[in-house]
């Protein structure tokens, strides 16, 4: 049985279940969910092999309970929400290329809004309001140009650029939360969360009911860069979460763009800093437009570098052994293609390896292809 189903191919209610228990699971995030579905060919087996794995460390492992999983696809359906698995054809294809890409998302309202060239839009909480104008005027001219404008629902910035887009009679904005569905925050935004699910598209990829935590926002900012074809920040402090989402989106090859503000203002100094970095300056939508129209994968922003890649196929993890590389990690973050090159095997031996640590409480994974062993 092969790891993925080929498109146009209906999950089994069975298989859906298990992908979902799968992914709640303690230790399995979205890369261990990938390689285990690989590594067993269905999420039913790998259910079963989970325990095996995950023994080999400190504390013997359980998958989660299917009573917990029953009761979150209720909660999902009273929410009037669906799930989307990663190889469904309806899956957002840029977020797709993400080897961190969620395994399952849940949303509600219209997801060929996904299918339109997007762009996200963040940046500061405590906003001016001249830059709150701004994002909301940019954010109506992207719309009305046939983009998606992308952003995570937060005060400042990121309401205003909905609010922006949500004029265009397109309603093109997608709302991405650290929540689950049926969680709205901030509480201020509850209204404008419910218009986006009804008029434009909210995602979530926490299970319902789950209240957002500081770790959750992280794993929001690298769907809202992944989703888009470029990010724009439009006003930010040097250490923020904006930042962050640029930093996401210049890894994954997309497009980094920053518009300048005053030196005296410390809300501006992070995009003072992002031009100064590589990040691409634009003053005026046209500028956006111009950038994202016919992208190629080749941004013009040199704002970060993109992450070492190393020659690994999935299906190398359905015979692979796992690799002899426990001398070779440190609570220090290195690269997989590093431990590749110093193991002397093979990418698929060592992802094997890495996936065991992973799933037995030992190994965290870091942005950047980098992993390190639990403190």
């Amino acid at each position: 049985m092969r790891p993925y189903t080929r498109p146009g191919q209906e999950l089994s209610q069975e298989e859906a279940f298990a992908r979902i228990r799968l992914l709640r699971s303690p230790n399995v995030g979205p890369v261990s969910f990938r390689q285990l579905l690989a590594r067993f060919g269905s999420a039913e087996v790998a259910l079963e092999a989970l325990p095996n794995l995950g023994g080999k460390g400190r504390r013997s492992y359980a998958a989660a309970p299917s009573e917990l999983i029953a009761e979150e696809i209720s909660q999902v359906r009273r929410a009037e929400a669906r799930y989307l698995f990663h190889d469904q054809p309806d899956y957002p294809a840029q977020l797709a290329t993400l080897d961190s890409a969620p395994p399952v998302l849940i949303w509600r309202g219209d997801l060929g809004l996904a299918a339109r060239p997007c762009v996200a839009m963040v940046g500061a909480r405590n906003a001016s309001a001249a830059a709150i104008k701004l994002a909301r005027e940019f954010a109506a001219a992207l719309a009305a140009e046939g983009f998606t404008v992308v952003s995570g629902l937060a005060r400042g910035i990121d309401g205003a650029a909905h609010a922006g887009a949500l004029s265009d009679p397109s309603r093109a904005t997608i709302g991405v939360i650290a929540s689950g569905i049926d969680v709205a925050y901030p509480p201020q935004h509850e209204n404008l969360q419910e218009r986006i699910a009804c008029e434009g598209l909210l995602i979530a990829e926490q299970p319902p009911g789950t209240e957002p935590r500081g770790s959750h926002f992280p794993s929001r900012n690298r769907i809202i860069a992944g989703l888009a074809l470029g990010t724009l920040v439009v006003e930010a402090a040097p250490k923020s979460g904006s930042l962050i989402t640029a930093r996401l989106a210049g890894e994954a090859g997309r497009e980094v763009m920053a518009i300048p503000g005053s030196p005296l203002d410390a809300r501006a100094q992070g995009c003072n800093q992002l031009i100064r970095e590589g990040a691409v300056l634009v003053q005026d939508p046209a500028d956006v437009i111009e950038l994202l129209s016919g992208f190629d994968g080749t941004p013009r922003s040199t704002f970060r570098e993109v992450a070492p890649a190393f020659d690994f196929e999935m299906d190398d993890l359905a015979d692979a052994e796992p690799a002899e590389i426990g001398t070779l990690l440190t609570t220090a973050p290195v690269a997989v293609d590093e431990l590749v090159r110093q193991s002397g095997t093979s990418a698929a031996s060592v992802q094997m390896a890495l996936l065991e640590l992973e799933i037995s409480g030992e190994l965290i994974r870091h942005a950047g292809g980098r992993v390190s062993l639990v403190q």
